[in-house]
């Protein structure tokens, strides 16, 4: 893939929390299309679930537009390689913004569905609650908390946390079952230690898989992020 084209979007992600599971990859590995492999750690997949707020959000060049360019979003997520370039695979993507959900479709190949959702932060405390709307999407719900706790950490190479979060490089797939990949840009995450009350986590019975366990749990406050085209995998 080139990295000569420039980046076409640009955002902000704000209070957002990385929620992980380790799963066995035989609960996913099925789930992919043709031309990717899960990708694993210790003989273990993962599974996150992710909820932050978008802002600014806009085509390069392109004032934000009050209303359109600032919206929640959830996603649920794992880790898989193509051709040697490691990347994230997105089962799905809920927003509350009806014309990011068609635009990231059309143009992306990513599976956003439209989502009522709510977000508060408050004194360290981001609530966050997500109801799927999305006609003829499998129903998805969502309801926790969660906030940083004690001090920045380095996200060290070869860690669990850069495993997990180093990922700049983003996968999807078409109807017809052709593979895209597309790069993002932004600077080293910000992380802290979290801590997360989840009430409600539907988002995995489309696979057959329940989360079991506490989840590994990081947060970050606030990063710019710059995205390319998707281009097709050949």
């Amino acid at each position: 893939m080139s990295d000569r084209r420039p980046w076409v979007l640009r955002m902000t992600w704000h209070d957002l929390c990385f929620m992980h599971w380790p799963v066995p990859p035989e609960h996913l590995a099925p789930t992919l299309p043709r031309g990717l492999e899960l990708d694993t750690r210790n003989g273990l997949a993962w599974l996150g679930v992710v909820p932050f707020t978008m802002t600014g959000v806009s085509p390069r060049g392109v004032p934000d537009v009050p209303g359109v360019s600032t919206f929640p979003e959830l996603n649920l997520r794992t880790y898989v390689t193509a051709g040697g370039i490691g990347g994230v695979w997105f089962y799905s993507l809920d927003a509350a913004s009806p014309l990011a959900v068609r635009l990231a479709r059309a143009l992306f190949h990513l599976p956003y569905f439209d989502a009522r959702m709510w977000a508060s932060h408050e004194q360290g405390v981001t609530r966050y609650a997500s109801l799927r709307t999305h006609r003829g999407a499998p129903p998805g719900r969502f309801a926790g908390a969660y906030r940083p706790v004690g001090e920045p950490i380095t996200a060290l190479p070869g860690s669990l946390e850069d495993w997990l979060t180093n990922r700049l490089y983003l996968y999807s797939a078409d109807p017809a079952g052709r593979v895209y990949r597309g790069r993002i840009h932004h600077q080293a995450w910000p992380l802290r230690r979290a801590e997360a009350v989840i009430r409600e986590n539907t988002l995995t019975d489309p696979l057959n898989v329940t989360l079991a366990g506490e989840p590994h749990l990081l947060h970050a406050e606030t990063l710019d992020v710059r995205a390319d085209w998707v281009e097709r995998v050949r």
